[in-house]
């Protein structure tokens, strides 16, 4: 198992956020928006082509990694621990001095594998949660937080359920910031472009 989990954090390592945003004209995304190596964080800077892009490349990261874990290795529980490396690779890339994105994204890849079900039911509460406040970070940490509790009903391994239970706490971590933005009511909505200018951590990404 420990290929598997080297390869997977490999591949959630690559910045694709750093090398889009690039293509896009901005040298170093973590200089400017939120300073995340993340989807909304492009979406802000760059726009929604930009965006987009990064969130289905940095999604393709979650599902490569169990992918190949499935085919790798033999163990159970080799692809929900290719899942959490993907996300832990995101979130702390060796390519750029251990400093990613939020890992949402990449966690959608990797249970659109592990448990497509639990998957399908815990997007809608994503979408609808982002569609009545504006706010990425609210949706990204009830989607983390439901992602468990739908995996077990679900019917998924034990592996894949406690692997939804470190997914949900990295995420939550990782947005630590954005709740205490949420709670004093200065968290920037979803749909407020971000200035290319110096980066303020504490912005909604994910």
């Amino acid at each position: 198992m420990p290929i598997v989990i080297l390869v997977a954090y490999a591949i959630g390592s690559i910045p694709f956020a750093l090398l889009i945003g690039r293509v896009w004209g901005v040298d170093d995304m973590r200089r400017v928006g939120s300073g995340n190596l993340g989807a909304a964080n492009v979406l802000r800077v760059s726009g929604l082509t930009a965006g987009v892009l990064v969130a289905v490349l940095d999604i393709a990261k979650g599902a490569l990694s169990v992918t190949l874990a499935r085919h790798i290795s033999d163990e159970p529980a080799a692809p929900a621990a290719a899942g959490v490396a993907a996300m832990v690779g995101h979130i702390y890339p060796v390519w750029v001095r251990f400093r990613g994105g939020k890992g949402v994204a990449t966690a959608a890849g990797a249970f659109a594998v592990l448990s497509p079900i639990a998957l399908a039911f815990v997007l809608p509460l994503f979408a609808a949660a982002v569609a009545l406040t504006k706010y990425i970070s609210l949706g990204s940490v009830l989607a983390a937080l439901a992602l468990p509790p739908m995996a077990y009903l679900a019917g998924s391994s034990m592996a894949t359920v406690t692997a939804a239970t470190v997914a949900a706490a990295l995420i939550v971590f990782t947005h630590r910031t954005n709740l205490r933005r949420l709670r004093t009511g200065v968290e920037r909505r979803v749909g407020f472009r971000a200035p290319a200018g110096p980066a303020s951590h504490g912005a909604s990404d994910s």
